[in-house]
């Protein structure tokens, strides 16, 4: 494919692109059939309806952490603000370790596991799972609310980086 004289492969120009759009930060928190916590980044979480809440995700892959997310009956949505950049970076290398310390989650009734201090984290249950290529794209329900503090700066994902949006940040358009 050639873009402006430059010629590049679809996927190579699919990941620039993709690269420059920023998206919302959110950590996925689930537990394996013998009771045990995973939780993984993911910056692909987008709303498609309000009424009824249903929301979408991508998994890149289906192993470890994204396998059991993928087949789970319920998981945590935590949605990360700009004080949540520690847990957005240890929930996105593979290999870290993530719920060593008790004294940062817990588990709830519904069995999910709740990570402390992230202001926004929402209970899901999938309504579908799509095979995308290599991927799988989640939907699913919104069924409650266990902490909605929106206040903090947003934490985004742009140019394989985290950045955060506020005053700072704004663009006025005038028309």
């Amino acid at each position: 494919m050639t873009v402006q004289g430059i010629s590049e492969d679809t996927a190579e120009l699919f990941k620039q692109a993709f690269g420059n759009h920023p998206a919302g930060v959110s950590i996925l928190t689930a537990t394996t059939d013998a009771g045990e916590p995973v939780g993984m980044t993911a910056s692909s979480l987008v709303s498609v309806s309000a009424d009824p809440a249903i929301v979408a995700f991508s998994l890149k892959s289906l192993s470890g952490t994204a396998a059991v997310i993928s087949e789970a009956d319920s998981f945590l949505i935590h949605m990360l603000n700009a004080d949540n950049i520690a847990l957005a970076k240890t929930f996105a290398k593979p290999g870290l370790p993530r719920f060593e310390n008790p004294e940062e989650w817990e588990t709830l009734s519904t069995g999910e596991p709740l990570l402390h201090g992230v202001g926004v984290v929402a209970r899901a249950v999938p309504l579908s799972r799509v095979a995308a290529g290599p991927a799988l794209v989640v939907t699913a329900r919104i069924e409650e609310f266990i902490r909605h503090n929106t206040e903090g700066a947003p934490l985004v994902y742009h140019s394989r980086t985290f950045h955060t949006l506020g005053e700072h940040s704004s663009v006025e358009y005038m028309i």
